[in-house]
């Protein structure tokens, strides 16, 4: 019998418990769908938050049911439904659903992000909260800079390299920080590896991507089998994933056992491991612990710099005003520090709006509830999963009028200060309730520090074709669980003779 028959077969008994729920309960609105399938083809393949969204206006309703072949989604589309389900209620709504694909098959149950909550859960969160907390980003600040430093000499000798370099600089900051690796600049082990786990995580860890998700006997099915490609992938994935986790964390414990002194965070957690101790244990728990450090992070600040180099193409009179303040605090003759972040709030208004207008995560990890509940007259059955529209709550036109232009000054008042009443971005693109990013703080210093660096010493600018014309960039991005600019062109040139001196200055401190 073929994958595809079979399939059918075992998708029809799954569906009838769906159809029954439905008939029984006063669920929230969504698209009717098939009989069977349920929603499986009204979701398209890409850009999901968009369709989400659109459903939301159609229904009139913050939150909207699907049904994934059987089994229940609740999206939800405001803050104000987020805030009430995933932050009030979050003793019940902090769980995960464990899709097979991602899961078990290629492996992110090693990584605290995304397994059930628990204790496992909490342990590790907490070992990672010890050196990632907002009191400990400090330490890690000067290394921040050291990397956005090669990360400015890079841009104005390859400018078009631009994807290629923001990820070695987002590599060569956790990696040095959380395992003391001095990167190659130019095509790093590490890097490469942990891209290609990221990667993986990207196009599986939306809960139901893949059909195996909604039928899990699937996961049976010989690699060979017409229609099994989901398993040979996975089988590749699983391997990066496990590289990503093993090569790092055994090259830092090398290198203590051979005496050479690490300042790293490796160290001090390997130091920490108490001769009565389970150290096999704890070896485990800080390599899986210290690898979410470089999913968490890195791509982050990617896609974050990325979406700020466009932003600045598009729109040149924001880049001007943000280079005006930055002339006025720190002047020509050194980079900014994050210390000056304060005097600075035009550069952190630009940060802010770079993670609304586009953000890193459309849709925040899926949640799952673990019991029946009620919300604002709904039934949300037990055991569905529930995502965060972060996309909608992002380019909600109640919180921000005209969601799709690039406008930092949404975040500041009058006299060009902060503004502590409007909506902070921060506080969606980051995930929800227990489920918070823990690496936070340590992401958005790193992204600020790139952003003043870049501004206060490059003009970014469209290039210029042949003919003298400049040439626009598409504004795609790409869809999954990450999204960033699809790559494209761009001119980096040094703001003046001043500028370029000490740009190349920084090689040598």
């Amino acid at each position: 019998m073929e994958l595809g028959v079979l399939a059918a077969l075992l998708v029809a008994a799954v569906a009838l418990q769906a159809y029954l729920r439905r008939r029984r309960y006063r669920l929230p609105p969504g698209p009717k769908g098939l009989p069977v399938l349920g929603n499986k083809y009204d979701i398209p393949e890409k850009y999901e938050w968009l369709a989400y969204e659109r459903w939301g206006r159609e229904f009139g309703s913050d939150v909207i049911y699907l049904n994934f072949v059987g089994t229940p989604v609740i999206v939800l589309n405001s803050m104000q439904a987020i805030n009430d389900l995933l932050e009030k209620r979050s003793a019940i709504y902090s769980d995960r659903p464990v899709t097979v694909m991602a899961y078990e098959l290629v492996g992110i149950d090693r990584n605290f992000g995304f397994i059930p909550y628990g204790d496992v859960w909490r342990e590790h969160r907490r070992l990672f909260h010890q050196y990632f907390r907002l009191d400990m980003v400090p330490h890690y600040h000067a290394r921040m800079l050291k990397h956005t430093k090669d990360l400015l000499r890079l841009l104005l000798a390859t400018p078009n390299d631009l994807m290629r370099h923001l990820r070695f600089v987002a590599g060569a900051s956790i990696l040095s920080i959380s395992y003391g690796i001095d990167v190659d600049p130019e095509h790093d082990h590490y890097v490469e590896v942990a891209d290609e786990a990221i990667h993986a995580l990207a196009v599986t860890g939306n809960a139901g991507s893949y059909l195996v998700d909604y039928l899990p006997i699937l996961k049976y099915v010989p690699s060979w089998f017409p229609g099994a490609k989901f398993k040979r992938d996975a089988a590749v994935w699983r391997e990066k994933t496990g590289l990503m986790i093993s090569e790092p964390f055994e090259y830092a414990k090398r290198q203590m056992e051979e005496g050479k002194g690490l300042d790293c965070v490796t160290a001090v957690m390997l130091a920490a491991i108490g001769e009565n101790e389970d150290r096999a244990r704890h070896e485990k728990n800080i390599a899986q612990v210290l690898s979410v450090s470089y999913i968490g992070g890195a791509d982050t600040t990617v896609s974050a710099l990325a979406t700020f180099v466009l932003a600045m193409m598009m729109y040149p009179d924001i880049q001007r005003t943000a280079q005006a303040q930055l002339d006025r605090v720190v002047g020509p003759n050194r980079l900014p520090s994050i210390e000056e972040k304060d005097s600075l709030p035009y550069v952190t208004a630009v940060l802010m709006e770079a993670l609304r207008w586009r953000p890193v995560i459309p849709l925040a990890v899926p949640h799952k509830v673990t019991q029946d509940d009620e919300y604002k007259g709904y039934h949300i059955p037990k055991g569905s999963i529930v995502i965060g529209n972060v996309w909608a709550v992002l380019h909600d036109e109640t919180r921000y009028p005209n969601p799709d232009v690039f406008d930092p000054t949404r975040f500041l008042t009058p006299d060009g200060q902060l503004d502590k009443s409007a909506p902070d971005p921060t506080e969606a693109c980051f995930g929800f309730g227990r489920r918070i990013c823990a690496g936070r703080y340590f992401a958005l210093d790193a992204v600020w520090t790139s952003i003043a660096c870049i501004l206060s010493t490059l003009d970014i600018a469209k290039p210029l074709d042949a003919a003298g014309k400049p040439v626009e960039p598409s504004g795609e991005y790409t869809t999954g669980l990450l999204s960033h600019p699809v790559p494209f062109d761009v001119s980096f040139k040094a703001r003046s003779k001043t500028a370029e001196a000490l740009i190349q200055d920084t090689a040598s401190s």
